[in-house]
């Protein structure tokens, strides 16, 4: 498995995935790491999957991170009398706490959070985002609306409130019976819906302490506003542009995708760009232009990973998709400007011996023809501050525990091996060329850049590098 790219890509599982010999042409193909979407399937699914993956993690000795997608709180209308009403500019509509089944008048909102949060002028979005309310004035069980954007509103169709902080946790019940079976399961990560406030990160990290990595998604208005506190909260972001797509004007989805990249570079957390990357490739063998330059763009703005959601879970084509999201990634990495516009946007480095190091490493790979970048790392931390500089060459990740290696699969230009051998300081050098050997990356008469922390064993205290040549 020589590493061919930098960024990663994490590939949804789903009914158009049928077993182990799929899970593997995926990898074989770019993938990464999985996304188990907990939104459907049943948790029996999700084991029989879970399993898959780590088949194929043992077959190819080869580390492969699993991501749990959390529900989050799915906030709906009620149903109505005749099943579906149509709605005209101008008609007024009063959503209220009334189980009654509503009429082109009424209909209930089973949320008083939202009833709550809601005041005069703001907006509601209903049956992602193609109808839209104003609330023309609030009661204490019910607010009135006058409908700016019509059409058909039927049962139980999806509410956003863009413009308000709702009291509601994004833990629903269902998302903490889910939660505690992919922690017994041994998932990696765990992606957190519904993400409003800094405080929603505390509290699932409550939840999850160190059983696995917690990666928020970035799908709210407030969310954005307070970006920075929740990246410092996490290990890593997901910029959800389907939700945030709604939430916002669309129009205003790049500047904030870009806006995200930029800030999780510069705190060195992972960011997965993700929805809709090639979505036509569902039921095309191809992409349209459009898709290939989205993707294109989210790798040139430096995303650590790239997402596909029904295009592997659910689509005609899941193996085809991989193979053209591969295809475009390595097109992109491999232009005459690509460096040149990461180093531009690299971020500043921050008083410790771990980052003047990591620039170091920058430096040497622009002045010498290196093959490989080796870093020894227990937690990797060390790691995700290099790939945070963005180095021309790939990083070897070199770590004695598993579940660390798992978890940097989402990380940019990162590939790990896992190895016993990192004990003794005297093997630092022998056993980093064996294993760059070993995995392709240096052959001899290249040079190898090996980084490591002396004494090993202790998170954060990289203070050493050494620059050989494979003989």
């Amino acid at each position: 498995m020589t590493p061919d790219k930098n960024v990663k890509i994490l590939a949804t599982l789903g009914p158009a995935i049928k077993g182990i010999d799929d899970i593997r042409q995926l990898v074989e193909s770019g993938v990464n790491l999985f996304r188990l979407n907990f939104s459907h399937g049943e948790h029996a699914d999700h084991a029989e999957r879970f399993n898959w993956v780590r088949e194929v993690e043992k077959q190819l000795n080869y580390p492969i991170g699993i991501l749990m997608d959390l529900q989050g709180p799915k906030l709906r209308v009620g149903r109505f009398a005749d099943g579906k009403v149509m709605l005209q500019r101008g008609d007024s509509l009063r959503l209220d706490l009334d189980k009654t089944p509503g009429t082109a008048q009424r209909v209930n909102l089973p949320h008083p959070e939202i009833i709550e949060a809601l005041q005069p002028g703001m907006s509601l979005l209903l049956d992602d985002g193609r109808l839209r309310l104003q609330v023309t004035a609030k009661h204490a069980d019910a607010v009135d609306t006058k409908v700016i954007a019509g059409g058909e509103l039927s049962d139980r169709k999806g509410v956003n409130v863009p413009e308000a902080v709702l009291q509601l946790s994004p833990l629903t019940e269902k998302d903490r019976r889910d939660l505690s079976f992919g922690l017994e399961l041994g998932v990696d990560w765990v992606a957190l819906s519904f993400v409003q406030r800094p405080e929603d990160i505390i509290e699932a990290r409550e939840l999850i302490q160190d059983k696995a990595f917690l990666m928020a998604k970035i799908e709210k208005p407030s969310a954005v506003e307070h970006l920075e506190d929740i990246a410092k909260l996490c290990d890593a972001i997901m910029v959800a542009r389907g939700d945030l797509g709604v939430e916002v004007p669309a129009e205003n989805v790049p500047r904030i995708q870009k806006d995200i990249i930029r800030t999780c570079r510069q705190l060195g957390r992972p960011v997965v760009v993700a929805t809709q990357m090639l979505e036509s490739m569902r039921f095309s063998p191809a992409p349209t232009r459009a898709e290939v330059t989205d993707v294109a763009n989210a790798v040139a703005e430096g995303a650590d990973a790239v997402m596909l959601s029904a295009e592997t879970a659910s689509g005609d084509y899941p193996m085809e998709a991989v193979s053209m999201m591969s295809k475009i990634i390595r097109q992109v990495e491999n232009g005459p400007d690509f460096q040149a516009q990461l180093d531009v946007s690299r971020p500043h480095a921050e008083a410790t011996a771990s980052d003047a190091i990591s620039c170091a490493i920058r430096r040497i790979n622009a002045i010498l023809p290196v093959a490989t970048l080796v870093n020894y790392t227990e937690s990797g931390a060390s790691s995700l501050r290099a790939s945070r500089e963005r180095p021309k060459s790939p990083i070897l990740s070199l770590t004695p525990n598993l579940n660390t290696a798992r978890r940097l699969t989402v990380a940019w230009g990162i590939y790990s091996v896992v190895n016993e051998r990192l004990h003794k300081v005297e093997e630092i050098t022998s056993t980093a060329l064996e294993i760059a050997q070993a995995q392709g990356m240096a052959r001899r008469g290249d040079t190898v850049v090996i980084t490591a922390g002396v004494p090993f064993g202790q998170p954060g205290s990289t203070n050493s590098l050494r620059i050989e040549t494979l003989h």
